[in-house]
């Protein structure tokens, strides 16, 4: 495990409610600069609700979330985003009649008025060569795993401190998760500091410093992801064996 930072993100103690469903029971996280940290857990478990939240898409009834020491949980979530905490959404959601630049474009909305577009660029293109060949293709005619890319690297134009991936493997081929997942150590490795939330526990936990799960609203269980691996919770419920 790499040398923890300060702490960058704080989630403690978080209920949230859709109606009068009890999504999230007194959860808490702490995330560190520098970490990739990974939260894990089947459907319905409440993970979508950790990134909705943090976002500001959902409000929490009860705790606190703080983004280096300022509380952000009543914030709009453009103004969430400016403070250093972007997304990338489950199912990618590119704009798919907007060009690759394009997209990219829109990424950098928050910080139009600032100079920087093509050292930004230049870096986004850096990890992503497939995306500066096509840059002036549609996004609605590249395949999953190069709309994933654009997702990914339409949030890197935020310039963003902490980077919130939901479910990046979902839909994509064995081979296209490894790349994703290459992609998430390259990014860390520049500097950004990732919350992945997901399904596949073999990949996430291969490239996360930390990780946690979750079930039915509640952390079950956290560590270093080495351990996690070794778990027999994980073993039986993610793994397939006891």
């Amino acid at each position: 495990m790499s040398a923890r930072g300060p702490l960058l993100l704080d989630f403690r103690g978080v209920h949230t409610y859709y109606g009068p469903l009890h999504v999230l029971k007194g959860v808490s996280y702490e995330i560190y600069e520098g970490e990739i940290v990974s939260l894990l857990g089947g459907n319905a478990s409440g993970k979508s609700t950790t990134m909705k939240t943090v976002l500001g898409l959902v409000r929490p009834t009860e705790g606190t979330i703080r983004f280096r020491g300022e509380p952000i949980h009543a914030l709009r979530t453009s103004e969430i985003v400016k403070r250093g905490i972007a997304p990338v959404p489950e199912g990618r959601r590119v704009f798919p009649r907007m060009t690759i630049v394009e997209n990219l474009e829109m990424g950098r909305y928050t910080r139009r008025s600032e100079p920087g577009w093509d050292a930004d660029v230049d870096r986004v293109f850096g990890l992503f060569p497939v995306l500066k060949e096509r840059r002036h293709q549609l996004a609605g005619t590249m395949s999953g795993g190069e709309q994933q890319m654009l997702a990914i690297a339409r949030a890197l134009m935020t310039n963003p401190r902490l980077l919130c991936m939901d479910e990046p493997s979902m839909g994509l081929a064995p081979r296209l998760v490894e790349d994703v997942f290459d992609i998430i150590r390259a990014i860390n490795g520049q500097g950004t500091t990732i919350f992945v939330i997901e399904q596949n526990v073999n990949m996430a936990l291969s490239v996360a410093h930390r990780g946690y799960v979750l079930q039915m609203g509640e952390v079950v269980l956290s560590g270093a992801a080495a351990e996690l691996l070794e778990s027999p919770l994980i073993q039986k419920a993610y793994l397939g064996s006891a």
